[in-house]
């Protein structure tokens, strides 16, 4: 535990990977040297769990990126495309009955497709491969939104709220229910 049994995330983990661990669990990854080194471990064949607050999985790329200097970007840009396997991104949202939480989720898989994007910066691209690519296992956080709807976890209202992106929800939810109606008139779905 960080200030019980070390002084910070980055201490950890150096002592970490002196022990040669096969699996690391990073809980935040806050700062420029807890994520160097989670990167850094990462390259080398570890396999790394970390987690950023974040509001998607382009999101998470870019913050990873974005915390390096400019002159190492390009340097970080490549080892995230070979060593990154995945991001999951949690969204919890109320309940259609009020009565608790349920997730919503969006999860990338680095795909050859998803790795050329980050190497050529076009991470801004990421969503659209993952809106086509649910087969291998992606999916966007519209497309749970959707999904939660469909099964009256949440209500429209909810759903609405919490997309980064209501356009494409809009979309989607068209595309499911039948032209023209929009998601504030379905009401309880």
């Amino acid at each position: 535990e960080v200030k019980s049994h070390t002084k910070s995330f980055a201490a950890a983990l150096r002592a970490a990977l002196r022990e040669d661990p096969d699996v690391i669990l990073v809980g935040e990854m806050r700062d420029y040297e807890t994520i160097s080194l989670a990167v850094t471990a990462a390259e080398t064949g570890h396999l790394v769990f970390g987690t950023l607050h974040t509001m998607s999985a382009a999101k998470t790329i870019d913050r990873i990126i974005d915390v390096f200097p400019a002159d190492r970007q390009e340097e970080i840009r490549a080892m995230l495309a070979s060593s990154l396997q995945g991001v999951v991104s949690q969204l919890l949202l109320r309940t259609a009955d009020g009565m608790g939480r349920v997730l919503a989720l969006e999860i990338m898989i680095c795909t050859p497709a998803i790795r050329n994007l980050i190497r050529e910066r076009k991470v801004f691209q990421i969503p659209s491969v993952m809106e086509t690519s649910r087969a291998m296992g992606m999916i966007t956080l519209e497309q749970s939104l959707r999904d939660l709807l469909a099964i009256r976890r949440v209500t429209p209202e909810e759903a609405m709220r919490r997309a980064k992106d209501l356009d494409s929800l809009e979309l989607l939810l068209q595309g499911s229910l039948g032209m023209g109606q929009h998601p504030s008139s379905m009401g309880r779905i």
